[in-house]
């Protein structure tokens, strides 16, 4: 059973199921989820916890023991089971599906993951819990639904803010749900409920964003300048290496051109993305940057990346002044601005 994390609440309301699974990359989610799931199993009397980690070492068979083993106190029994690489492996696959034929009815079983890739989506243990658990998957909140998301969160507290503040909010904290939750729950210790000035929000809250190399590619995509500036200068301040830096642009802009090629060609787009393996979030910024793209500025910007990577390498290239981070932004910003 599918069920989303926002309807987790009602779900719980009328009880629990015998097993719950899960899935993202949102840590702060993950961790609301189950502290609810653990709160209300704890209520109805399973008062035992017992947490298994799958690491190197691990022994699936401390899985199958956990279940058949009761409590020395005859408490019913949380099985707390994490799998951080969301590779059990072949053993672990098995496992998984053995135990599920064989749920015991004084345990809820509680599995956490990350955000599984496409090819583990379609494991066999995965499609077992998927059928057998109340599977959440709870997706990334995105930098373009950041804003709404802090305004939900600041509601809850009894508190809002106009649309300028809540953008300053997700562009101090991109990247950092932890922090954007952190600097919520400081605005609701520091001042009453009603709504927040710009003015209040500005002095109470921290710049704790972590730039993403990969984000980066989003806002070139998306044609938002000012993030890509805001970004790159981020980038550089925490040391990021240059050499990945442009190597992931680089990366976006080949297969951008790819995709440009096919397209004039007559390929279907949804056949090409398949074809690239581009699905998620990203397959939804590729169409609208194709449409405003040129092929030639796709062209031109490779020969830029491939100047810029001379001068990473400390070689002459003429047709840029200053460093290879001013290069990059130049490089940027070409892709961003086109139309």
């Amino acid at each position: 059973m599918q069920l989303r994390y926002d309807a987790i609440d009602s779900h719980l309301a009328k009880g629990l199921a015998a097993m719950y699974v899960i899935s993202s990359d949102e840590h702060l989610l993950v961790q609301e989820t189950a502290d609810k799931i653990r709160k209300v199993s704890i209520a109805q009397g399973f008062l035992e916890r017992e947490i298994l980690t799958v690491e190197r070492y691990f022994k699936w068979g401390e899985l199958l023991a956990a279940n058949q083993s009761q409590s020395l106190f005859g408490d019913k029994k949380l099985i707390d089971l994490r799998i951080p690489t969301g590779k059990p492996g072949k053993d672990g696959g098995a496992a998984l599906q053995e135990y599920v034929r064989d749920l015991s009815p004084d345990n809820i079983t509680l599995i956490t993951l990350p955000k599984l890739d496409w090819a583990t989506q379609k494991a066999a243990w995965v499609t077992t819990l998927q059928q057998v658990a109340v599977y959440i998957d709870i997706p990334l909140i995105e930098r373009v639904a950041l804003p709404n998301w802090i305004g939900q969160r600041l509601a809850v507290q009894g508190q809002s803010a106009d649309r300028q503040s809540l953008e300053f909010i997700a562009d101090r904290v991109e990247g950092n749900l932890l922090a954007a939750h952190q600097e919520i729950q400081k605005l609701g210790l520091l001042h009453p409920q009603g709504k927040l000035s710009f003015d209040v929000i500005h002095d109470a809250v921290l710049n704790v964003a972590r730039y993403d190399v990969f984000k980066l590619n989003e806002a070139m995509l998306v044609g938002d300048v000012a993030r890509l500036v805001r970004m790159l200068d981020g980038l550089k301040g925490e040391g990021e290496a240059l050499p990945l830096v442009l190597w992931a642009m680089a990366e976006e802009l080949r297969t951008l051109l790819k995709l440009k090629s096919g397209v004039a060609q007559g390929r279907p787009l949804g056949a090409l993305l398949k074809e690239y393996r581009i699905w998620g979030p990203r397959e939804k910024l590729m169409e609208p940057a194709l449409r405003r793209v040129s092929l030639a500025t796709l062209q031109a910007a490779l020969q830029d990346a491939a100047q810029i990577d001379k001068m990473v390498k400390g070689l002459r290239a003429p047709k840029f002044a200053g460093d290879a981070w001013d290069a990059l932004l130049h490089l940027g910003l070409r892709v961003a601005k086109a139309s």
